[in-house]
C-alpha cells in the first residue's frame, strides 16, 4: 500500500473473532495492522453503501454457484 499521511488515529479494542481474523490476515497477506484496517474499513463502506442502495452482495464458487451473503 502506498505511504499516505494520517488522517485521523483509532484506539480499538478487538473481540476474540476480530482478533483471530487479524491474525490470519497478517499471515496470509504480509500487510501491517494499520494497512488491513484501512483496507477492512473501505471495504465496508462500499458493502454497506451497496446494500444501502438496495443491492445484494454475492459470493460465486469457481463452479458458478451462488450465495448470498447478509451482514448484519
Amino acid at each position: 500500500m502506498d505511504r499516505v499521511t494520517a488522517v485521523d488515529r483509532l484506539n480499538v479494542a478487538l473481540t476474540a473473532q476480530a482478533s483471530e481474523a487479524l491474525k490470519k490476515l497478517l499471515k496470509r497477506t504480509g500487510f501491517k495492522k494499520v494497512d488491513i484496517a484501512n483496507r477492512a474499513l473501505v471495504l465496508y463502506e462500499f458493502i454497506e453503501a451497496e446494500l444501502r442502495a438496495g443491492n445484494a452482495l454475492v459470493i460465486r464458487d469457481p463452479n458458478g454457484g451462488e450465495q448470498g451473503v447478509k451482514i448484519l
